[in-house]
């Protein structure tokens, strides 16, 4: 029975045509309505379309470079940490540290080791331990700096799309009550396509804007895990070399005493 009385509904509702004319017939409909409002805007609407689509094709090139580029530096760091606690010589991981880039670690690594080169040879204690901490600040910072190249495109885009949209939007509201003004037909079916045109920009704004939004905070969010990584490889990388340096013997004359 509640098949028979589906079957007689739908016959009831579709006379002339299948059931499957009756599912595909709205989304022909809106997209063919899509298209014309498209079609007839005017020349104010489509620059803004124009300028929308730039921001947005400009803004996943960003995104996608940078996760792409985030992706490799997060896998060179964890290569390059199990390679450096492997090692029990600064001198190794020295040897080999260009083969782990672009690990902002690396950056961090030889900012480190220069300055202990720099201030006992890479023997014994550093007499200046301090700056080492800055060289590892330096470094931790001037990669920070690289990483967020072009960042602030996208956060440009983020905030101006919005608005650039709404412009198109006011433009085409006047354009329609010109117009109206003008036919001097002062009825909804006169000024609804007008206006219906002008919104395309509105929400044509928000759709760029929207992704750029979420893919900054999400690169932000990486860069901060960056950082601290940094920081903390920092304080590893100087932890390391005051344990060691307390092991070496502080004399090289001692070391050939010893038995």
């Amino acid at each position: 029975m509640t098949l028979l009385a589906l079957a007689l509904f739908l016959q009831d509702a579709t006379p002339d045509s299948p059931p499957s004319a009756l599912t595909s017939l709205p989304s022909a409909a809106h997209s063919s309505a899509l298209g014309e409002m498209l079609h007839n805007s005017g020349p104010t609407a489509i620059t803004v379309l124009a300028l929308l689509l730039l921001c947005s094709i400009l803004s996943w090139s960003v995104m996608l470079s940078k996760w792409a580029s985030f992706k490799r530096a997060d896998k060179q760091n964890a290569r390059f940490l199990r390679a450096f606690r492997k090692s029990t010589r600064l001198s190794e991981i020295a040897a080999v540290s260009e083969q782990f880039k672009p690990s902002p670690l690396v950056a961090v690594f030889n900012e480190i080791n220069d300055e202990y080169q720099r201030q006992s040879g890479g023997r014994g204690t550093p007499p200046n331990p301090a700056a080492m901490e800055r060289a590892a600040l330096i470094a931790s910072s001037e990669s920070l700096t690289r990483m967020e190249r072009r960042m602030t495109w996208l956060a440009t885009i983020a905030q101006v799309a919005p608005f650039i949209g709404l412009f198109g939007t006011v433009m085409g509201v006047i354009d329609a009550f010109h117009g109206l003004g003008t036919a001097g037909a002062a009825t909804l079916r006169a000024v609804a396509p007008g206006i219906s045109e002008a919104l395309i920009t509105t929400a044509a704004g928000l759709v760029v804007a929207v992704p750029a939004v979420m893919g900054y905070n999400q690169l932000t969010s990486r860069l901060r895990e960056f950082g601290a990584r940094m920081d903390d490889f920092g304080r590893e990388l100087l932890n390391a070399i005051e344990n060691a340096a307390m092991l070496q013997p502080q004399n090289p004359d001692d070391a050939r005493r010893r038995p």
